[in-house]
């Protein structure tokens, strides 16, 4: 009786141990997937590529790449959320998915911090002032004027509407006194090849797709939307000092998982995250591309970060009248 009592004892055992989440096992034992949720071609997928080919060379099994775009990265998000919550669906949520859909959508099916669950930040997004290099515009002050004296103001363009490069717009509108209207795409090349194109007038860009541009003599980049100079650009002032006071936008990035994934699975994940963005070779590129690298907080500290930026993008969403208006 006590041996039948024995092997019953050691079978729940041996069941329980296989039950466990892979968290206290081999994590990762298979593919894991990071979804982008925008088009391809942005800093989402640049993001997730470097993430992900760094983190599939330390542990070990392949990190998967895919774009899931639509709706202010709305479809993306929802999709991870409602998927398993175990460690191998992984995302890049930034400052729109995470912070202002909060204010600007009126019925958004996700809480941000009830919902997501940060790992690591990634990196902080300076975005510049760029034009169209045929336009007669070499200052803020041009912009202004060609804005009042154009009936109906400019367009400018974004990679969707909520992003940053939209709101930095408003900002803009009201701090210059000036009409503009927001022209939305599905992604941020499909814009600033526009731009480029001479299509639209302007737009504000993340420095890595402005610059190549600026430099082939098709963009002028007129100012940065940070308080300080950026390394990559350092001749292009900050807005701030140009006719723009007050004005210090910048957005970020960083490597998420849905609310419920084991600990142990979210502390490996930003270990290793945190070792890649500290990587030497991976803060060169990120001033040569003039983005500005961080040290990331731990995840507890993420979630109230996230926090006070769902309040401070969505003080700026309702200065700009577009509180509940999607």
């Amino acid at each position: 009786m006590k041996i039948r009592v024995r092997l019953a004892l050691s079978a729940s055992m041996l069941l329980a141990l296989a039950a466990l989440p892979a968290s206290a096992q081999d994590y990762p034992n298979r593919a894991v997937t990071i979804v982008a949720p925008s088009a391809p071609g942005g800093l989402y997928s640049l993001f997730a590529r470097l993430i992900g080919s760094k983190l599939e060379q330390r542990l070990g099994k392949p990190f998967i790449i895919e774009n899931r775009p639509g709706a202010s990265s709305i479809v993306g998000i929802t999709s991870v959320i409602r998927g398993p919550h175990d460690g191998y669906t992984l995302m890049i949520g930034n400052t729109s998915g995470l912070a202002t859909n909060a204010a600007w959508q009126k019925n958004l099916p996700y809480d941000p911090i009830k919902d997501l669950m940060p790992i690591a930040l990634i990196a902080r997004i300076p975005e510049v002032l760029a034009v169209n290099a045929a336009l007669p515009v070499q200052s803020v002050s041009d912009l202004a004027k060609l804005a009042r004296a154009t009936p109906g103001g400019l367009s400018y363009g974004s990679s969707g509407a909520g992003t940053g490069q939209h709101l930095s717009g408003v900002l803009l509108a009201s701090v210059l006194g000036i009409e503009l209207t927001h022209v939305p795409y599905k992604g941020m090349s499909p814009a600033i090849n526009d731009v480029a194109g001479g299509h639209i007038p302007f737009m504000f860009s993340p420095i890595p797709f402005a610059l190549p541009l600026a430099q082939a003599g098709k963009l002028r980049m007129l100012g940065v939307t940070t308080a300080e100079r950026i390394a990559a650009i350092p001749e292009v002032a900050p807005l701030t000092e140009i006719g723009a006071k007050d004005f210090d936008a910048v957005s970020w990035f960083m490597l998420v998982a849905p609310a419920g994934t084991p600990p142990d699975i979210v502390a490996t994940l930003h270990r290793e995250a945190g070792s890649i963005i500290g990587d030497a070779e991976v803060r060169a590129e990120f001033d040569r591309l003039g983005l500005l690298p961080v040290q990331s907080p731990t995840p507890d500290d993420l979630k109230r970060f996230v926090a006070t930026e769902i309040l401070r993008w969505g003080d700026m969403v309702k200065k700009a009248g577009l509180t509940g208006s999607q």
